[in-house]
């Protein structure tokens, strides 16, 4: 098998196997994801460069499978997920940094701000509560007073000025859109229109 063919049989090898294994961005990859879609991509370059193309999509669908396979024990039992994925650690509560958390994760001030602002946050004192999430994503909830107005939110608001104030009744509205050009004008006269 010629060098081109080995290659396109690689790469939908690979996507095929990728598939397989789920579909996650690489900010979503746990670590254990991390390095077998990293030994993947390696055994598939490796391949390129000698010339044993089965055996690499075999290594790689083991790869795949030991994948799978932690990942089902980890949906199975806790302490393997803790294990291998790990656990959410807070790094501000109450408006307040956890400098403590935040040095056992190696994760600066400058860090978390910057992840803040992306998520349009200005102010640390606005956070209730943050946590650095497993696959690196920064989980929050806001204070009261800085969440934004949810829809629901405002229906009850809306509700309560209603009953706070005398009900009048709505104007009718008409559904002749010609309503107003016919005020001031007088209807043609037949015998106008001849």
């Amino acid at each position: 098998m010629n060098f081109a063919w080995q290659s396109v049989i690689l790469v939908f090898a690979g996507v095929l196997l990728l598939r397989v294994a789920g579909r996650k961005s690489i900010s979503q990859m746990t670590l254990a994801q991390t390095v077998v879609m990293i030994s993947i991509g390696s055994i598939i370059i490796q391949t390129i460069i000698e010339t044993s193309v089965w055996k690499t999509i075999v290594a790689a669908g083991i790869f795949v499978g030991s994948l799978i396979l932690m990942e089902y024990f980890q949906v199975r039992y806790n302490f393997i997920e803790k294990f291998i994925t790990g656990k959410s650690k807070i790094v501000i509560e109450n408006g307040k940094l956890k400098t403590a958390n935040m040095r056992k994760l190696r994760f600066t001030a400058d860090q978390l701000e910057m992840r803040l602002r992306t998520s349009g946050i200005t102010k640390i004192s606005d956070v209730k509560i943050a946590t650095l999430e497993p696959n690196g994503q920064l989980g929050y909830e806001l204070m009261n007073d800085a969440k934004p107005l949810t829809v629901g939110e405002f229906k009850r608001l809306m509700g309560e000025l209603i009953l706070q104030s005398p009900v009048q009744p709505a104007p009718q509205a008409s559904d002749d859109i010609f309503q107003e050009l016919k005020k001031g004008h007088n209807p043609p006269n037949s015998k106008d229109l001849h």
